[in-house]
């Protein structure tokens, strides 16, 4: 989310799919959008009946590409370098669309004079900190409010708690009214002059060395999507978890908003990016939030030692002087506390504000994993829609972290590998778990599926949808809401005496929905009514967010829902058929904010209000009504002229000025640069992955400096090179999805047509891949990491072509991740257990589309002989928990009296402290010890002396 919300002010999806058919150019990259996406396919291909040139960009040729005009494979992982080329050509040829730049973006303003970029620091930013592994970015900041910059202290505060998740409906916080420009563009300390230099050395030769693209093939690229952008033309960038599953995601998004930017394409038909969902109700499960460090429509959990009041909470919200509908902030969160705690909610009790939860650092799901493996600190444990054991990153380290609870409620529609794991995971093969000494409890209660209950999915572009149910759930199944609206009861019944502080706010709690039918199922209508929100004084439901108050006589349990239920009309169920209404089917269900199905559409008109082109018009302004009118509802007060200049002193909605498209950027326009809201950089750097076989070519650092590790025996990184070992995994592995198979397969391997369809886990491999290590086509290989060994059936395809790299040959290996041993009618090994947690600082998702790995031929071993092969692998390699960790390549290679392994662990997330090692024996082979810890032997049956005296800390002849 802060790739989108720190560029234009929200993290959703721009625009709706079948805004696609207007697009003159579509450039799909980080998804193969025909398989996992196929019904939002249908508006690329009618994009491409009516002339529109569609370019595939992915490291494995697919359905996708089989069906763009252009396919460009490219190395995983080297995408901010492509896209930075297109960047330097736009910015040094001047092609880019210099009206709406100027008028839209923040081009124009003036950088502090402190800020130095990578092209000064070789790979890093001002103001990084390699102890902490975080930015101070208060040279970052604008010319004058470099006091508006984070400490280093205060963005590793804010990487432990993903705050850039609440960038999901409002863009970072800075003072408008301090900004200094220069519309001319030529201060050398304007965005546009800062944007050139950083850039410059983004040039085709660059992405033919790095990313394995031809120069002619760049330039195909690249002239079909500028050629196609502009005045009269527009294009779409569409992109999914391809780009979002990276330790740099945040930056690759941030790479083509920018580029979006420059060639005017924001807020326009055919424009935008697609930012693509991978499940029916993922944007819904951010919007009301299963995330710990948010609240209802991105208000950000409250930090206990940062927001000791209501006050202070909602001041962090709006910032100082700021512009924009974030300037509400305290009318969105009284209105939730009211409709958290009704009645019990009062000025005079500040809402129940200093009751309410609060967080202190990371309690995202790799570090609660880790405190798991530890233990001490996390005994029980719900897994709701989720198949960790199969589905989540290194899932060794997921199974062996669940061995170690005390009990585990499972809800899912079958006994996933999650809820067998004590006695059917591999760890029990190879004696890591006993299940006899297993003291995980798990609880199974089977849930209802998507049939058998009624409510909203809200999809890709954020539409919220209303299903009926079909039938009626057999047996104990249940729905969701079911479950925890009588979870919750029965714990009210149970505490309804207290007067234990603690429990005060689960007895006020506002509780009552009315339930129906045998089952006493809660009304899933009167929820979506209470997430709209009432006027409290007459019981009316409100008509949108503009209706929510500060004083408590309203309430809404998500304020970008809020209008979902306008007129007492359940907007989500509407069905009007689409040859009934215009493109957009503003009367198919109901899409957040206020139905608005085109973000930033004011921009799609001049600064005067006109269309830029009637081609492409979409909103403008009508002088005789005195308002915003168009195919769109206008994403701008309706009735605020284009010539509207705020008075002085303004602040929030007040400060909007009438060219201000970007209403939810705290300066209204869209950012090229961002001072803040990212925390690994204002600009978008290459850096190579966590794990690759190739020193980065654009600067000396090698990884992510700000990237997120989780320090552990069971969660070891490969070294990249400038450090030995990275020659033991030469190869690179990727994954992603089948169509055919739903994410860790306990939707799609139970039922017969599917997995007949695909019936067996399987890699696909280039024949000359192949060739080199013996591969036979239909027979068995096996991939090797540092955490795991995989096996699966061998396809030997064209699909992935050999790259050339820095004049030698790499080449991927793509398998899909679907594949489980628990149950189901086809089984298979785990693809997940061969990553690791690395993760971006952002918002902590991990690192699933690279890695490196070695292959060869064959059934993989079986028992304690899978340790024994891992552990070998681990010591020629040189891996360690200090391996691929270090912060700052140049201390590597200059480290000035540090040791490696001091190095290294700066700043890195280490697990808790907990059970004894007895305890842990109860639970955990002793066979391959993961109580390891720094200068203790990690490897099975290896002298601690080979570790020693291998050539792990040093780094001569690389």
């Amino acid at each position: 989310m802060p790739g989108l919300g720190a560029s234009f002010g929200r993290g959703g999806a721009t625009s709706d799919l079948q805004d696609l058919g207007n697009a003159d150019v579509i450039v799909i990259q980080g998804s193969n959008m025909a398989e996992c996406h196929p019904v939002g396919f249908q508006w690329v291909m009618e994009a491409k009946a009516r002339g529109t040139k569609v370019i595939h960009i992915d490291p494995r040729f697919t359905r996708t590409s089989a069906l763009a005009d252009t396919y460009v494979p490219i190395r995983t992982g080297t995408d901010i370098v492509l896209l930075g080329a297109i960047i330097n050509r736009v910015l040094t040829q001047e092609r880019d669309f210099r009206e709406y730049v100027l008028a839209y973006t923040n081009a124009s303003w003036l950088v502090s004079e402190d800020f130095q970029g990578t092209e000064d620091l070789d790979g890093l930013f001002s103001g990084f900190d390699s102890e902490t592994r975080s930015y101070d970015t208060k040279s970052w900041q604008y010319a004058g409010a470099e006091h508006h910059g984070d400490e280093q202290e205060e963005t590793a505060d804010s990487q432990e708690s993903e705050s850039g998740h609440s960038l999901g409906a409002g863009g970072a916080a800075v003072d408008h009214e301090s900004i200094q420009r220069d519309d001319t563009l030529q201060d050398p300390r304007t965005v546009w002059q800062v944007m050139k230099r950083h850039f410059a050395r983004y040039t085709p030769e660059m992405v033919q060395e790095v990313c394995g693209i031809p120069t002619d093939l760049f330039d195909e690229i690249a002239e079909a999507w500028i050629s196609n952008s502009g005045r009269e033309k527009t294009g779409v960038l569409v992109y999914s978890v391809g780009w979002t599953q990276r330790g740099t995601g945040v930056q690759y998004i941030r790479a083509g908003a920018i580029l979006q930017l420059l060639l005017g394409n924001m807020g326009r038909p055919g424009g935008g990016v697609m930012a693509l969902r991978g499940h029916a109700s993922i944007q819904g499960s951010t919007d009301i939030p299963t995330l710990y460090n948010l609240l209802p429509g991105y208000l950000q959990m409250p930090h206990a030692e940062r927001h000791r009041s209501l006050a202070e909470y909602i001041d962090s919200i709006k910032g100082a002087n700021q512009k924009g509908f974030w300037g509400n902030a305290d009318a969105y969160t009284i209105s939730l506390l009211k409709a958290y705690f009704g009645d019990a909610a009062t000025a005079e009790n500040d809402y129940l504000f200093d009751a309410m939860p609060k967080i202190n650092g990371d309690h995202g799901t790799y570090g609660q994993v880790m405190d798991m493996i530890e233990g001490g600190k996390i005994f029980g444990y719900f897994l709701l829609g989720q198949n960790p054991a199969v589905g989540s990153a290194n899932g060794r380290a997921q199974r062996l972290g669940m061995a170690n609870l005390d009990w585990m409620v499972v809800r899912d529609l079958v006994m996933i590998e999650s809820a067998t794991f004590w006695k059917d995971a591999p760890e029990v093969e190879t004696g890591e778990i006993v299940p006899e000494e297993c003291r995980t409890e798990v609880f199974f209660l089977p849930a209802a599926s998507h049939v058998e209950k009624e409510g909203t999915f809200t999809q890709t572009q954020r539409l919220l949808q209303w299903r009926e149910k079909a039938v009626e759930a057999p047996g104990d199944c249940t729905s969701e809401l079911w479950f925890f609206y009588h979870l919750g009861r029965r714990m009210r019944e149970k505490l309804a005496g207290s007067t234990d502080p603690r429990d005060r706010l689960l007895l006020d709690v506002a509780w009552d929905y009315p339930v129906h039918g045998e089952k006493q199922e809660p009304s899933s209508e009167d929820v979506l009514r209470e997430i709209n929100g009432y006027d409290r004084s007459t019981g009316d439901l409100l008509p949108g967010y503009t209706a929510l108050k500060a004083d408590g006589s309203t309430s809404s349990g998500c304020w970008i829902y809020s209008g979902v239920y306008a007129d007492d009309v359940n907007q989500a169920a509407r069905r009007k058929p689409g040859r009934e209404q215009s493109l957009h089917a503003h009367e198919w269900g109901w899409a957040w904010p206020m139905n608005r199905r085109v973000l930033y559409n004011r921009a799609s008109a001049d600064p005067d209000g006109k269309p830029w082109s009637e081609r492409k018009a979409l909103v403008w302004w009508d002088e005789a009504q005195g308002r915003w009118v168009g195919d769109d509802i206008p994403d701008f007060e309706a009735t605020k002229a284009p010539s509207y200049r705020p008075p002085k002193g303004a602040t929030g909605v007040e400060a909007i000025a009438g060219d201000d498209p970007f209403i939810m950027q705290s300066d209204g326009k869209g950012w090229l640069y961002a001072p803040k809201g990212v925390v690994d950089g204002p600009l978008p750097a290459h850096y190579e992955p966590a794990e690759s076989p190739f020193r980065n070519t654009v600067y000396t650092q090698q990884q992510n400096p700000a990237r997120e590790l989780y320090t552990n025996h069971l969660n070891e990184v490969h070294p990249s090179p400038p450090e030995r070992g990275s020659d033991v995994f030469p190869f690179v592995w990727v994954t992603s999805r089948l169509t055919e198979h739903h994410t860790a397969g306990g939707m799609s391997r139970y039922l017969p047509y599917l997995a007949e369809l695909q019936p067996a886990l399987f890699m696909e491999v280039s024949p000359e891949l192949a060739a080199q290590q013996g591969l036979e086509h239909l027979g068995w290989a096996h991939v090797i990491t540092a955490r795991a060994v995989v096996e699966a059936r061998v396809m030997v395809t064209d699909r992935l072509a050999p790259l050339r790299i820095q004049d030698r040959v790499v080449h991927q290996i793509w398998m899909p991740y679907h594949w489980g041993g628990g149950g189901g009618l086809t089984t298979g090994d785990v693809v997940n257990d061969l990553a690791h947690l690395t993760l971006d600082p952002n918002v902590h998702i991990q690192e699933f589309k690279a890695g490196t790995c070695d292959v060869q031929p064959g059934r993989r071993p079986r028992g304690g002989e899978v340790l024994d092969l891992i552990d070998a692998y681990r010591v020629r390699g040189a891996v360690t928990m200090s391996s691929g960790a270090v912060a700052v390549t140049a201390e590597l290679l200059d480290p000035q009296g540090k040791s490696r392994v001091e190095q290294a662990m700066a700043g890195a997330t280490g697990t808790g402290t907990g059970h004894s090692a007895a305890e842990m024996e109860k639970v955990l082979s002793v066979r391959h010890d993961v109580r390891s810890r720094p200068g203790q032997p990690q490897q099975n049956g290896v002298d601690p002396a080979v570790l020693d005296a291998h050539p792990d800390t040093s780094l001569e002849g690389n």
